[in-house]
């Protein structure tokens, strides 16, 4: 993997597992008023579009439990969960987890290109691996705000 692009993956998620380590437990699962997800919600949609950008765009397995699509897919959200979500402390290892297996499995593919361009919900179709785990950050970091939006609302 370009140490460039490793860099910027360990970046952005040392950041997020930073926000989440800092975060006090009774407020991962508040969901504030005006919006459809929890903190929680946002950690675990993180891991799991990230996987996908990763991997199963890329034609490869993913390596999270099924639950993850059920709850943490675009368009989802807690108050339609009908099972029980996983532990915080599982989605920080998965967290932390992700990036190295990412980092170790995408060693020489970034250029190569998909079997099938990916179009994502905005219309943006990405081409390679690399370009979808440069968007992958980019994601992390809109969902990461969202996290430090709902704190500062949510300590109010």
């Amino acid at each position: 993997m370009e140490p460039y692009l490793a860099s910027h993956l360990d970046t952005v998620r040392s950041l997020t597992v930073k926000v989440l380590d800092t975060t006090p437990e009774e407020l991962l699962d508040v969901v504030p008023p005006g919006y459809s997800n929890s903190i929680r919600w946002n950690l675990g949609h993180i891991v799991y579009v990230q996987e996908r950008l990763a991997y199963e765009v890329a034609g490869k397995d993913i390596h999270l439990p099924d639950q993850y699509a059920r709850l943490f897919a675009a368009g989802t959200k807690p108050a339609d969960w009908n099972e029980t979500p996983p532990s915080i402390e599982e989605i920080r290892q998965q967290l932390v987890d992700q990036s190295a297996r990412i980092k170790a499995s995408h060693q020489s593919d970034l250029n190569t290109p998909l079997s099938h361009p990916f179009t994502n919900k905005s219309g943006i179709t990405f081409d390679t691996v690399g370009g979808c785990l440069l968007f992958s950050c980019f994601h992390e970091g809109l969902h990461l705000d969202t996290i430090r939006h709902y704190l500062r609302q949510l300590k109010k």
